[in-house]
């Protein structure tokens, strides 16, 4: 599946500013994780398996 195919939906993470927007795309496989400003660039990919830990990583981080 191409990620122009994709179903992609602002994340709960991101600011509600409107700026720093992550988006993100939930294929059967994997997850997938844009920048919303740099929509050309190849999104990050995360396993499905692997998602719960990801997310749980990355939010122990504060901006």
């Amino acid at each position: 599946m191409s990620t122009t195919e994709l179903a992609w939906f602002k994340s709960s993470y991101s600011g509600s500013s409107g700026d720093d927007c992550v988006e993100v795309a939930i294929a059967e496989q994997a997850v997938h994780v844009r920048d919303s400003k740099d929509v050309s660039r190849t999104p990050f990919v995360v396993g499905r398996e692997g998602w719960e830990p990801f997310v749980r990583f990355v939010s122990g981080f504060s901006a």
